[in-house]
């Protein structure tokens, strides 16, 4: 016998094993019906006798755990997730604990304090994002999620019209925006608009006056913060417009100042 027959008795073999063992008559002998008499009231009898058999405290936990866990897939912001996981995570840890398994146990309990850290920093987010709307234009409620970048005297941080991906926060040093000659201190944001204009355009250019570095948060970043709790992104438009008034009153004033020096003086 050649070695390609050996193969096809072998395979052949397994097929009619795999083909008899998934029977119809057999899985419901197997499952403990009777084949001649299936029912949809046998088929319900022999399930609840199958969930009393198994009904413990070990596999509550791990069916409510179960329930919670599909309700992380349905649910779309991100504090409720965090919430529903936290949860969840619990039930699975105690059903670790009684079934002394000591992994998923352990597993599950880490994840615990993970999901209520990342909760927290949600939470504060939209704390933060909530008094900024009220006149604290303080931006260390997005510290957490920038990095940082250093410049030096002299430096351009972007020019008009270039293409815009990320946001700044000044920290130390000063920075001018050249176009309306204004200076921005330690705690000013710069290149929010780029983030709000449909061609993400820079909308000035800004120089570095003294040394200092700046927090960076990239669109994209931005953009995942809103997706996890869209509350943010209203808070955050509402900032920015906030910007763009003071910006507007800025540009009024000097425009009045403006008119007033070029009337002509009374005789």
């Amino acid at each position: 016998m050649t070695p390609s027959a050996d193969v096809s008795t072998i395979l052949n073999r397994i097929l009619d094993t795999a083909a008899d063992n998934l029977r119809v008559a057999k899985i419901l002998i197997q499952l403990g019906l009777d084949p001649n008499n299936v029912t949809y009231d046998a088929i319900f009898n022999r399930l609840l006798e199958l969930f009393l058999a198994n009904i413990t405290l070990a596999n509550l936990l791990a069916l409510i755990g179960a329930i919670f866990f599909v309700a992380t897939l349905l649910t779309q912001t991100m504090v409720p997730l965090r919430v529903a996981n936290m949860i969840g995570c619990a039930f699975f840890a105690g059903f670790g604990a009684l079934a002394g398994n000591i992994t998923t146990f352990l597993l599950y309990l880490l994840m615990v304090p993970i999901n209520a850290w990342r909760l927290r920093q949600m939470l504060q987010l939209v704390k933060m994002a909530r008094g900024a709307t009220q006149g604290d234009t303080s931006m260390e409620w997005l510290k957490p999620f920038m990095t940082e970048r250093k410049y030096k005297q002299g430096d351009v941080l972007f020019k008009k019209d270039d293409a815009a991906n990320e946001m700044m926060l000044t920290v130390t040093g000063k920075f001018l925006v050249k176009e309306i000659s204004v200076e921005l201190p330690p705690g000013r944001l710069m290149g929010e608009l780029g983030f709000l204009s449909p061609d993400n355009k820079r909308t000035a250019t800004v120089t570095c006056l003294e040394d200092g570095h700046v927090l960076t948060i990239t669109y994209e970043k931005l953009l995942e913060i809103y997706f996890q709790n869209p509350q943010f992104g209203y808070y955050f438009l509402v900032l920015t417009s906030q910007r763009l008034l003071e910006n507007i009153a800025r540009l009024e004033g000097i425009i009045a100042q403006n008119k007033i020096a070029t009337q002509p003086t009374p005789n």
